[in-house]
This record gives structure tokens, C-alpha cells and sequence, in this order.
């Protein structure tokens, strides 16, 4: 008997308003999504009625929403949620754990995030009529404090995400690393490192290795960076992948990631490539990336598909409710001004950020079937975000009729050997 099954993604749900009606292009994309039993998104808000107090740091933007606007991420019909990422604790451990409570209560399978790293690292399980689908949720951006930590038997655990670590390594000739010792040891930057890794408090370095402040380079016979997932992270990813292997027909990935290779942000770090291709080693059916706020391209690995981001899907970072304190002194702003002042200040009135960036504006929705076990196609649904639109407006999805989007995504995704046929728009691979 022949296995049938349909997925559908998106990218960022950065939603901070409810929608204002069930439009045209709400049923559009509506449709496309619900063509698929498994449908996924990443909410990149915290929701929640101010049950945390701001944290610290936060994600760019302290992204907060009402619980409600969970009723229409249910609308468009997503059942699969992601929240494994750069805004989790942007309101603290209270807003983590209410923003738990209200995706239970809107009866979410979700992943990537939990009160122990147990709880943030396990596959999550959705059954649908053609098959049991596991999700499994990383995020390689967040704050180091954000890391879920391990429980003990004597000691409990830490509230917090998913990580995806990344080791940097700047790679110089050795001229340019003596000149950069040399550097160092004047203006004493590792002065008070060096003092503690003498006292056993940091550990040593490898030979032709050193620390300049916080980054690490190495001598090496060209000048480049390199990146890689930390073993221990991938090891915990695979073993989940392993894991739900066991219990699920269907093993799906999510990787929220921002960094980039060079500087371009269409272009994922080496290390996101390496990370997602062990997933697939793994058993995982598919990893959907999403952080950079642009659509990147789609590689197909051993008949697994892997897409590097879905950009945006629902863009409103400007009309967040609520700041604090830290995002006005950031900007030189006081208590006389209020949120729309503060979010001016900081795109300089509309002429800069993600605002003033066309492609954050745009993306694809992918819809994809697998027959016994096997991808067979996949049909990608190009999207517009209302770019130019006064922010209170902009920011939901509505079908595009483009032929741009679908184009650049094609040329995305050639270098990983993906050729995208595109038909009335749509962009098809067949397998």
C-alpha cells in the first residue's frame, strides 16, 4: 500500500497584530497552506499578556504580542510551531513560560524551547491521518544566558532554548598572527584572560592558537574565517533525530540562524550547511531554516529537502505595544517619548533597517509530497509582505504574482545544484 504525505512551511511569524479580516488574500494563502496535513511555522514573538519582565538583552527588538494573534496563526491553519530562536526570552523565564502555556492552550504542537533542556531538546509528535510527523527545534541565535540548561539529579534545570553553537575561527598567515599578538599583548587585551586561564579558570589553547578579546584566530597559510556546529550540540540534535526515527513516520528540523557567510545574507554559514546535512544523515526528512529575513536558497539532499530560509511570512516588527527602558536609553530617548518614537529613532524615521530592505518583503511559501517515504516534488508559492506600506498596514502575507521572487530564488539555489522550473509563477521541483 503507497504512503502519501504533504508538508507545507513558512519562515518568521513575527506577528504583533490581530488580522483585521479573512480577505481575499487570507483565503489565498489560507488554501496553500491547508493543501498539507503537516504545517509549519517559526513564532518569533513572545505572546503573552506582560507575564515576564523584559530580559536584559533581547533578540534586536523586545517582541511581545497579545496570546490572541495565536488564534490566527490557527486560522491560516499551522499546527506545527517553531519557537526555538533569537526573541524567546526576550521577557524572561515568565515570558517563556507563558508563551508555553498559551501555545498548549491553542493546542500547538511546538518545539525548540522548554524549562530544562530535556524539555527544549525532545521531538515533539503531530499525528495526521497519513502519518505521525516529528518536529525538532534549534536556534544558533540567542544570548549565552539563553541556553537551556542540563537537568541534575541534585539540581534542576534551566529554563531556556534549543542552541545550535557555532565555533568561529579566524585563520591568518603567520605574519598577520604574530602582528596580532604583538597587538595584543600591547594594548593587554587577553591580559585578564591570561591571568585566569594561569589560575585554571579558562582552559589552555591548542598550539598556533590564540585569543584576540573574545575571538579566537589561528595560524594557518591563507586568511579566511571558518565556522562549525559545536560537537556536543550536533551530537544532541542527532540523538533526538534518532529518537524520533522510533516513534514518527516523518522527521522535520528547524534552525533559526542569522549568521551569515560573509556578507551576504543570502548566503548561510558554512557551519548551517554542515549542520543541516548531518540532519538528513540522521534521518531527518527536512530542515527549515529561517533568521535572516530574506529567503535563501533550497539545496535537495539525498532526496531531502533543506531550505536555508523562508525569509519572512509575517513581518511586524514596527508596531510592537511595548519597550523598555534599555531600547530608549539605547537611542538617547527618555520617559516623554513613547514606542512609535522609539521605533522612528531607530529606523531613522523609514530610511533604514528591515523596513528599507525590498527582499525582507518577500518569500515563498513550499508545499511538498512524499510518496513512500520519498520526495517527489515540491511547489514553491511566491509571497509579498506589502513593502512600502505605513508600518500599522504592512506585514501580512498575500499572494504574489511577481515572476521576481520565484527568479531570484532559482538563482539562489543553483549553486546547490536545484533547478527550479517555474510554471504560472509557481516555482516546481520535480524529483
Amino acid at each position: 500500500m503507497k504512503t502519501k504525505m504533504t508538508f507545507s512551511a513558512t519562515g518568521d511569524s513575527f506577528i504583533t497584530r490581530r488580522l483585521p479580516s479573512k480577505n481575499v488574500s487570507f483565503e489565498e494563502i489560507k488554501s496553500i497552506i491547508q493543501m498539507a496535513e503537516a504545517k509549519f511555522t517559526n513564532l518569533e514573538v513572545t505572546a503573552h499578556n506582560q507575564e515576564g519582565f523584559p530580559s536584559a538583552q533581547s533578540g534586536g527588538t523586545w517582541a511581545i504580542t497579545s496570546p490572541e494573534v495565536l488564534n490566527d496563526i490557527k486560522d491560516y491553519g499551522f499546527n506545527l510551531i517553531a519557537w526555538a530562536n533569537n526573541h524567546t526570552l526576550d521577557y524572561s523565564y515568565g515570558g517563556l513560560k507563558a508563551t508555553e502555556r498559551y501555545l498548549n492552550q491553542y493546542g500547538f504542537v511546538h518545539a525548540g524551547a522548554g524549562k530544562n533542556l530535556a524539555s527544549a531538546s525532545t521531538p515533539k509528535y503531530l499525528d495526521c491521518p497519513s502519518g505521525r510527523v516529528a518536529l525538532i527545534a534549534a536556534t544558533s541565535s540567542f544570548h549565552e544566558s539563553w541556553i537551556a540548561g542540563e537537568q541534575r539529579r541534585d539540581v534542576i534545570g534551566r529554563p531556556g532554548v534549543n542552541p545550535l553553537r557555532v565555533v568561529t575561527t579566524y585563520n591568518v598567515t603567520s605574519e598577520d598572527f604574530n602582528h596580532l599578538q604583538g597587538i595584543a599583548d600591547d594594548v593587554e587585551i587577553n591580559a585578564y584572560d591570561n591571568l585566569i586561564r594561569k589560575e585554571g579558570f579558562l582552559s589552555g589553547l591548542d598550539e598556533g592558537v590564540f585569543m584576540f578579546g573574545k575571538y579566537t584566530f589561528k595560524k594557518s597559510n591563507y586568511n579566511g574565517v571558518t565556522t562549525e556546529p559545536v560537537e556536543k550540540d550536533m551530537q544532541r540534535i542527532i540523538k533526538a533525530i534518532f529518537q524520533a526515527r522510533r516513534q514518527a513516520d516523518y522527521v522535520i528540523v528547524s534552525i533559526h540562524s542569522h549568521q551569515i557567510k560573509g556578507k551576504n545574507k543570502e548566503q548561510p554559514a558554512d557551519f548551517l550547511i554542515t549542520a543541516a546535512r548531518s540532519c538528513i544523515d540522521a534521518g531527518a526528512d527536512a530542515v527549515i531554516g529561517h533568521g535572516p529575513h530574506v529567503l535563501r536558497g533550497i539545496e535537495i539532499y539525498k532526496n531531502r529537502p533543506i531550505f536555508y530560509s523562508l525569509g519572512n511570512f509575517i513581518f511586524q516588527s514596527e508596531t510592537v505595544s511595548n519597550l523598555p527602558a534599555d531600547f530608549y536609553e539605547k537611542y538617547g530617548l527618555g520617559h516623554e517619548d513613547d514606542v512609535v518614537d522609539a521605533l522612528d529613532k531607530r529606523s531613522g524615521n523609514g530610511t533604514k533597517g528591515l523596513a528599507k530592505n525590498p527582499e525582507a518583503w518577500k518569500s515563498v511559501i513550499p508545499v511538498w509530497t512524499m510518496e513512500d517515504s520519498e520526495l517527489k516534488e515540491i511547489k514553491l508559492y511566491p509571497i509579498e509582505l506589502g513593502y512600502g506600506l505605513p508600518g500599522y498596514k504592512s506585514g501580512w502575507p498575500a499572494l504574489s504574482r511577481d515572476n521576481e521572487i520565484s527568479e531570484s530564488l532559482r538563482k539562489l539555489s543553483r549553486p546547490f545544484n536545484v533547478d527550479i522550473k517555474i510554471n504560472d509563477n509557481i516555482g516546481i521541483i520535480k524529483l
